[in-house]
């Protein structure tokens, strides 16, 4: 799990004690990445997330969009093959959750990336390929897009 999978949570999971740059590369750090290569990285995803201004803040210090990205940042640096992400969008703004879309679309397309995601906002599904529709724990619809 440590090596394949990414998560983001719901509710963060953050480190209260931590940086938002150490709560990015702890993962790193318990895989055994060199320091060098684990900082660079984690400085590198906060940047993509829009946090690059953020990285020595403590969680008390972020407001809930920002510990939410912290939180997927935290998820993605270690490159898993399989992103699990439990409505990652919903403490953030239209603008900044359409970046992280994005950001995964990227992912999904570039590093072949899979990425489970929940979501209740209908306009997600605009940038995913294969949507899933659940229904009281049922599945009620599999779409496919054309490429």
């Amino acid at each position: 799990r440590l090596n394949r999978l990414g998560y983001v949570f719901q509710d963060y999971a953050l480190i209260g004690e931590l940086t938002a740059l150490e709560n990015v590369y702890l993962t790193s750090l318990v895989r055994g990445v060199p320091k060098e290569e684990y900082l660079r990285r984690s400085t590198e995803i906060l940047e993509r997330v829009g946090l690059g201004d953020r990285v020595d803040h403590r969680q008390s210090e972020l407001s809930g969009g920002e510990q939410q990205r912290v939180a997927i940042a935290r998820a993605l640096v270690n490159n898993p093959s399989i992103l699990l992400a439990d409505e990652p969008c919903a403490n953030l703004d239209s603008q900044t959750s359409r970046s992280i879309l994005n950001l995964f679309a990227r992912l999904n397309e570039d590093l072949d990336q899979t990425i489970v995601m929940v979501s209740h906002e209908e306009w997600h599904k605009e940038y995913f390929c294969r949507i899933v529709t659940l229904q009281d724990g049922l599945v009620r619809d599999v779409q496919e897009c054309r490429r």
